[in-house]
């Protein structure tokens, strides 16, 4: 969701919609899985930004902000993540199954499944031992030798590390993403950062892509708008379910909630009134 309070020209890269349209960039984007990678990539095929993966029926889906596949048939899924979000090791295992079952059709054998990366660039850092990277994949934990071997792996970048971790291109990068600014760019000696700023420029200055940011705000407003009176309709469903006598297990069963968000919904009436 858009922060509503900008402006296209007010964006930094850490908002989605610029985030998408630069990286839609084929060579832009190749560059920038080349450096947080830092393995020669040759070609990117197809970038799909904001993608939807809808996995089941009334299951929850997700939205890919880049998802794209390289000459090998690796596929990278990069997302921007802003708030310090608690459960992001577990969202991150969520992508993988997702994108897994996107990839592969029943009844096809394993060996079918492509090596895959999520990457999460953070402006927080996710782990609190203020490195720029974090690189998990599966190993043995008797033997740390021994790797799994899924062709998986998750990395998270982290805007605020302070570690000499990563090279000085990848710190002005990093830093470029929360000061998107035409003085920081012309100040960088990375040519990566340049070249990125010249897209976001262009970006801002489309009467095109200002149209459709301002389309997408008014979308978010009005799902937003949606959901709180979803939410107040849900809300005295409960409230009204327990005034009856129902037990606060039946009342979840019944309208198919999880209990603590039940229970959240009743203290919250109780401690009002």
């Amino acid at each position: 969701m858009q922060n509503t309070q900008k402006t296209i020209k007010e964006l930094n890269l850490e908002d989605d919609f610029l985030f998408a349209k630069v990286m839609s960039d084929r060579e832009i984007c190749r560059q920038v899985l080349e450096k947080i990678l830092n393995v020669p990539i040759t070609e990117i095929v197809l970038p799909t930004t904001q993608r939807t993966i809808d996995i089941l029926f009334e299951g929850k889906g997700i939205k890919l902000d880049v998802y794209v596949n390289d000459g090998n048939g690796t596929v990278y899924n990069v997302e921007m993540q802003r708030g310090k979000k608690r459960e992001l090791p577990k969202r991150s295992r969520y992508y993988q199954g997702s994108l897994d079952l996107d990839l592969i059709s029943a009844g096809e054998p394993y060996h079918s499944l492509r090596k895959t990366f999520i990457i999460f660039i953070c402006t927080f850092d996710p782990f609190k031992d203020k490195r720029h990277l974090y690189t998990f994949e599966n190993i043995c934990r008797e033997n740390t030798a021994i790797l799994l071997g899924d062709e998986t792996s998750k990395i998270f970048l982290n805007t605020k590390g302070a570690r000499d971790d990563i090279d000085n291109d990848m710190k002005e990068f990093l830093t470029y993403i929360e000061n998107t600014t035409d003085a920081y760019a012309a100040q960088a000696s990375s040519s990566l950062v340049k070249k990125i700023h010249h897209k976001v420029t262009e970006v801002k200055q489309s009467k095109e892509m200002e149209v459709e940011y301002m389309t997408l705000l008014q979308r978010d407003r009005e799902n937003i708008e949606m959901g709180r009176e979803e939410g107040a309709m849900q809300a005295a469903k409960i409230i009204r379910l327990h005034s009856k006598g129902y037990n606060l297990e039946d009342i979840a069963a019944s309208l198919n909630l999880d209990f603590s968000y039940v229970k959240d919904i009743i203290d919250n009436y109780e401690k009002d009134e």
